[in-house]
């Protein structure tokens, strides 16, 4: 029973022992599963102390860095942060200007320019000191990298950061370090000055209605001080940042387009016209004459004030700039179309009317040398010097060629058969008209000028008594062309009345002139004599002799002789119908161009035929008009009679002749002396 007893205590102690082992076997296995996961735990925080090591190192470097290298980077670093802070804060001062710079310029011009001009000085800062910090900076990554004092990998990228600064500040833009502000600032300044040009640039007012004279009155708009004050200010700032080409083209431009307009009222379409439009100088010769007019206008009023213009607005920018934006303005406004019409007429056929035009361009271009030598004497109107220059010659030239050649062209019209009507050919009227006008008060000093001009080109002089010899010797010339033509007529009675038309018309158209006093009295007298002469035979051998067609021998009437009587009468009746129908159909077609001579010569040819033919009808008109067959015989009234003689030579409309002549040599055939006109010479 005691032995029972002991062996239970025994087992309880082993079930003690065995739950003991359990609970300690389970602690334990929770022991190492909170372990477990701490470790697991634990994994990710070394790998991320293992990844800050590098840095951790690199922080504590400088600790491990040499003391004295220590000691010196800071004052390399305080020396590179300050120029670098300046240059920040100039940076952050320009950002400020923006606001500013992008608004309307027009608001507050000066203002503006002033804002530009601080953003101007800023931008010199910075470009003077960018380069400063950027070395300081440059020179602190150096010295860390040196005494290995940061990381590799920070330092290379302020390497390349500090890289890329330097080249863009070596490349010389400023646009880098404003973002382009400036630019668009003065791009606006641009715009400004196109603005205030174009709004006080008015058109001069013209009228085509107006005569130039009354134009002149009105001198065209000079712009206001205060815009001219404006300008100045822009232009300035404007120079300042290289821009002034750009504002001289805007300048020119608008001003050159406000010339063009005051002269479109003026009809300037004739200065295109091309050699080719027009056959000869007389089609253009109105044209001419409006070239003179229109040119001294332009130069005097028109470019005159742009020259005074250009001095103001430019002046502070010099002579050669405003010069030169004066010379754009003149040739793109149209002064190189005037020299070049003036240069067209040059090119054109030779003819007598020619030299007094081109005497007419010199007078003009004479009548404005000052002016020209004035407004276009600069270097920077050297192409409309040469044009000027190449257009005087060229006038000089070819007047001077054509008046030496006037003389041969009036002897090579000799050999041309005289008017078929008895006229006075055109080539006598042209050339005592020609010859007046060029020994005028209005013409004579121009040529004179002329030709003193084109002897002194070839090293010879001129004298006064060279000009009015060669015109005489002209006037001697036509003379003997009348002769000629004169003895060229078959009929004698048409050449009576050639010579009495042309010796009177020499004789009127010369009496009191200036060649006229040259000739003298007795030229004139023998010429009238002359005239008087040659209508006294050209009377007596045609009209003259119809009155003895009515002869009144044997018509004394006697008783039984009436048949007799009425048989002659009717017979004298018809070969004075027959002479004078031959007569006056020849003559009808003769023509004496002057009315006071025409007027004389039917007068008189009136007095010579109708009294004789009235009192022989009042006599012996009644044999005849009981006749059934009268109106065969009594053909002729007497009014009828008289209005028939009293309506003879007059002129034909429409007469139209040409000015030809054989050429002499080469030359002739290439036009430049074949003086040719449009209507001729001698029919």
């Amino acid at each position: 029973m005691a032995e029972s007893v002991k062996s239970d205590g025994k087992g309880d102690d082993r079930i003690e022992n065995l739950i003991a082992a359990r609970k300690s076997l389970k602690l334990s296995l929770e022991k190492s599963k909170s372990l477990g996961l701490a470790l697991k735990k634990a994994g990710p925080i070394l790998d991320e102390m293992k990844q800050r090591l590098p840095s951790l190192e690199a922080a504590v470097r400088p600790i491990r860095a040499d003391k004295e290298a220590l000691a010196a980077a800071g004052g390399h670093i305080n020396r590179a942060i300050g120029p670098a802070a300046a240059v920040l804060k100039v940076f952050d001062a320009v950002h400020g200007l923006e606001k500013s710079l992008l608004s309307d310029p027009r608001n507050d011009l000066p203002g503006y320019l002033s804002v530009i001009k601080r953003l101007e000085e800023a931008l010199r800062f910075l470009g003077g000191n960018c380069g400063l910090a950027i070395q300081w900076l440059e020179d602190i990554v150096e010295y860390l990298e040196d005494n290995v004092m940061a990381d590799e990998r920070h330092l290379s990228n302020l390497k390349k950061s500090l890289k890329g600064l330097r080249e863009l500040q070596s490349d010389g833009e400023r646009a880098h370090l404003d973002g382009g502000l400036l630019n668009a600032a003065l791009d606006k300044l641009e715009g400004e000055f196109r603005r205030l040009l174009t709004e006080h640039s008015v058109p001069l007012p013209m009228s085509s209605s107006s005569t130039l004279a009354e134009q002149a009155v009105i001198a065209p708009s000079q712009l206001p001080v205060p815009v001219i004050h404006k300008l100045q200010a822009i232009l300035g700032r404007l120079r300042t940042n290289n821009r002034l080409e750009k504002c001289i083209s805007i300048y020119v431009e608008v001003r050159s387009s406000n010339v063009r307009a005051s002269l479109r009222a003026l009809d300037l379409d004739y200065l295109e016209i091309s050699i080719a439009e027009f056959n000869d100088v007389q089609s253009i010769e109105g044209y001419i004459a409006q070239w003179g007019k229109h040119l001294e206008f332009a130069v005097k009023h028109l470019f005159e004030a742009e020259y005074k213009l250009c001095n103001d607005v430019f002046e502070r920018l010099g002579l050669d700039v405003w010069m030169g934006c004066f010379s754009k303005i003149a040739a793109q406004a149209g002064i190189l179309a005037f020299l070049q019409f003036g240069k067209t007429v040059t090119e054109s056929k030779k003819d007598p009317i020619k030299l007094l035009k081109l005497l007419d361009i010199f007078a003009s271009l004479n009548k404005l040398r000052l002016d020209f030598n004035r407004l276009f004497g600069g270097a920077a109107c050297i192409e409309i010097q040469n044009l000027t220059r190449d257009l005087i010659r060229r006038v000089i030239d070819g007047a001077a060629e054509i008046f030496w050649e006037l003389l041969v062209q009036v002897e090579l019209q000799r050999q041309i058969p005289p008017p078929p009507d008895g006229n006075v050919p055109i080539l006598v009227s042209i050339i005592t008209e020609y010859c007046n006008k060029l020994l005028g008060d209005n013409y004579k000093p121009i040529l004179s000028q002329v030709l003193v001009i084109h002897r002194s080109w070839k090293h010879e002089k001129f004298q006064e008594k060279i000009l009015v010899g060669e015109v005489l010797n002209i006037i001697k010339a036509i003379e003997l062309n009348l002769e000629t033509w004169k003895n060229a007529y078959e009929d004698t009675i048409l050449s009576n009345l050639f010579s009495m038309n042309n010796h009177y018309h020499l004789y009127k158209h010369l009496k009191g002139t200036k060649v006229g006093d040259l000739l003298g009295d007795s030229w004139f007298r023998e010429h009238d004599r002359c005239k008087d002469q040659y209508a006294e035979i050209f009377l007596r051998e045609s009209w003259g002799k119809l009155p003895g067609h009515l002869s009144r021998e044997g018509l004394i009437l006697f008783s039984g002789g009436r048949a007799t009587a009425r048989d002659l009468v009717k017979k004298r009746l018809k070969t004075f119908n027959e002479a004078f129908d031959e007569m006056y159909k020849k003559q009808s077609s003769w023509v004496v161009p002057d009315r006071d001579l025409r007027e004389k010569i039917c007068q008189q040819i009136v007095q010579a035929v109708v009294p004789i033919y009235r009192s022989y009808m009042q006599n012996y008109g009644p044999l005849v008009e009981l006749d059934g067959s009268s109106n065969k015989y009594a053909k002729y009234s007497v009014q009828a009679l008289e209005q028939m003689l009293s309506s003879l030579f007059l002129p034909k409309p429409g007469r139209y002749a040409s000015f030809k002549g054989r050429q002499l040599s080469d030359k002739f055939n290439n036009g430049v002396a074949d003086l040719r006109r449009t209507t001729s010479a001698v029919v």
